[in-house]
């Protein structure tokens, strides 16, 4: 199955670079157009209306979000090409949104592509485009996080999120409805991405201090649903400072 796709990027080698690659390696990828920014990029879109889109996150006149806004009426996968920003891949990963990291990597953009076409093929329903536009307009407390299961994907809200706790290559999620939800995710990926008021107390657990009920001295802290969890001394004074 040939994948309709438009590139989008300010820098014409850039583009030069992704197209070759996407011809040698990705030969499922059609590439029906190009656009250097935004203004041509929105038409574009419209015109071709792509299954996929290969997407700049910095660009003169708008970034890659306004091209998202811009076109939200239409559905399509999305591959972002960045940069290395902080903000952006938290942005990114809260989505489960597909993105490479400049220079592009062949394996990267091979495994992306792929990814894109397996949800473009099981016609997924999961709009990852709405939900980043979505957390884009909220605080980070209350941004949705899309958490990739045996079975499939969960969206849940942070601020639903109690805990989480490492268990082998994966991480358990359990959220104030009593609920938990087993997460293909090592822990460190949840330590990177998740903010204030989530805080790591040990080597296998994240807590949501917001649920924080009482802490003992000894070492433990006890969350609103009674749960003890113990607080390592390498994480003691990056927890206590939240309460400070």
């Amino acid at each position: 199955m040939k994948i309709k796709s438009v590139i989008v990027d300010d820098e014409i080698i850039a583009r030069e670079v992704l197209r070759n690659y996407l011809t040698k390696y990705c030969p499922q990828v059609e590439i029906a157009g190009e656009a250097e920014n935004i203004r041509e990029a929105v038409p574009l879109i419209a015109e071709k209306q792509p299954q996929l889109v290969f997407l700049d996150v910095e660009m003169p006149f708008g970034n890659a979000f306004d091209v998202l806004e811009a076109t939200k009426e239409f559905s399509y996968e999305t591959i972002f090409i960045t940069a290395f920003s902080q903000y952006s891949l938290q942005a990114l990963n809260k989505s489960a949104s597909y993105y490479i990291l400049k220079p592009i990597d062949i394996q990267e953009l091979i495994l992306a592509v792929n990814k894109a076409a397996e949800s473009i093929e099981s016609k997924e329903e999961l709009n990852r485009n709405k939900i980043l536009l979505e957390n884009l307009k909220l605080k980070p407390e209350k941004q949705q996080l899309i958490l990739p299961t045996l079975q499939g994907f969960d969206v849940v809200k942070t601020e639903d999120i109690l805990r989480l706790q490492a268990d082998g290559n994966f991480t358990q999620v359990y959220l104030t409805d009593g609920s938990k939800k087993m997460v293909c995710r090592f822990l460190k990926h949840f330590d990177d991405l998740l903010e204030s008021p989530f805080v790591r107390v040990h080597r296998s657990h994240i807590i949501n201090t917001r649920f924080v009920k009482s802490y003992h001295k000894s070492g433990t802290v006890m969350l609103s649903d009674d749960t003890e969890i113990e607080v390592s001394g390498s994480f003691k004074d990056n927890f206590l400072k939240v309460f400070s």
